[in-house]
């Protein structure tokens, strides 16, 4: 039996509602459950390109919602607009944005950000009116619920919980940790 098959379910990436990058042939995955009003996954975006640059093909991104809406009071709605702009295939720019301008996600600095993107602002501004993705924001939640996600940025690196509380000097140990050995080592 492979690693993957042992996997909970809710661990595997699903390429209908997950963001994805890097090869589905990675051999490592990692998923975060973020919040795009979190300081700290601000600060865990600056490393994740750090670690996908350095990782290269070996490491898989997977990212999904977990809006803390008691202390993120715009984090949903930015969630809700991330995926308005991956229906339009812009998840990453609009994700990148939305985490480099965390001080702004009001629904008129969004509404700014679909423009940047290049979306189709009338058919944004309907999806967002009529809450199309929030029901996939609400699905992403749940699941993060269901596997004890507490607080962002939670990370799982090939389906096991990577505690960054201390740094995400951490993050990048448990990849190295799960990573084949090397021909040449």
């Amino acid at each position: 039996m492979n690693t993957r098959s042992r996997l909970n379910p809710l661990l595997v990436p699903d390429k209908a509602t997950d963001h994805s990058r890097g090869s589905v042939f990675a051999p490592v995955t990692l998923i975060e459950y973020g919040d795009f009003e979190c300081p700290s996954c601000a600060q865990a975006h600056g490393a994740m390109e750090i670690m996908l640059a350095h990782f290269g093909e070996q490491l898989r991104f997977v990212f999904r919602h977990f809006p803390l809406r008691e202390v993120h009071p715009y984090a949903e709605m930015a969630a809700e607009a991330a995926e308005a702009a991956a229906a339009q295939g812009k998840f990453w720019p609009m994700h990148d944005l939305l985490l480099t301008h965390q001080p702004h996600l009001k629904e008129k600095h969004l509404l700014a950000y679909a423009v940047q993107v290049g979306l189709d602002v009338p058919r944004y501004q309907n999806e967002m009116r009529d809450q199309v993705y929030l029901q996939r924001v609400q699905e992403h939640l749940h699941s993060g619920r269901l596997l004890n996600v507490r607080s962002t940025p939670a990370f799982f690196v090939n389906g096991h919980f990577a505690d960054v509380s201390f740094g995400l000097q951490h993050l990048h140990e448990a990849i190295d940790r799960v990573l084949p050995a090397s021909p040449n080592a």
